[in-house]
């Protein structure tokens, strides 16, 4: 049984600037930025379910364990961001990561789901972008950049 399912929870359009925003973001940096979006988290902390996709998507092995995801449960309004080791380290801890999930979802609350995805893609581009530059002799796109859509 798979994990995902291709599932159209948001707009084609607005599906179509989240991925130029992952896209905008990491020609700035050698991080990795992926968004997962379903319906209904699994677990009662989505952090959980973060950290369970993190891995199935092989995220960890990006070459400076910079790889970041952005989760998104629609329906539940549940959401997470959880950072690889490195990036982590470097922002200082929980701190930092909260407050980009508050900022996403308030664009949430108010139903700007799009809005709130790409602000924090934004956030976490520039940081990513501050700690790890892109170097264009070495760096190369590590993880797809299209959403991945749960059940």
């Amino acid at each position: 049984m798979s994990l995902f399912k291709k599932k159209e929870l948001i707009s084609p359009t607005d599906q179509q600037q989240i991925v130029a925003a992952i896209q905008d973001a990491e020609t700035q940096t050698s991080g990795e930025i992926r968004v997962f979006i379903e319906s209904h988290c699994k677990y009662v902390d989505a952090i959980e379910r973060a950290t369970e996709i993190f891995f199935h998507l092989k995220m960890e092995e990006t070459e400076q364990r910079n790889g970041v995801i952005v989760y998104a449960a629609l329906q539940d309004k549940q959401s997470a961001i959880l950072g690889d080791r490195g990036i982590f380290k470097i922002t200082g801890g929980p701190s930092y990561w909260k407050t980009i999930l508050y900022e996403m979802n308030h664009f949430f609350q108010e139903e700007k789901i799009a809005d709130g995805l790409r602000h924090a893609i934004k956030s976490i581009g520039n940081t990513l972008a501050t700690h790890f530059p892109y170097d264009p002799g070495t760096d190369k796109n590590e993880l797809p950049d299209e959403i991945v859509f749960g059940k």
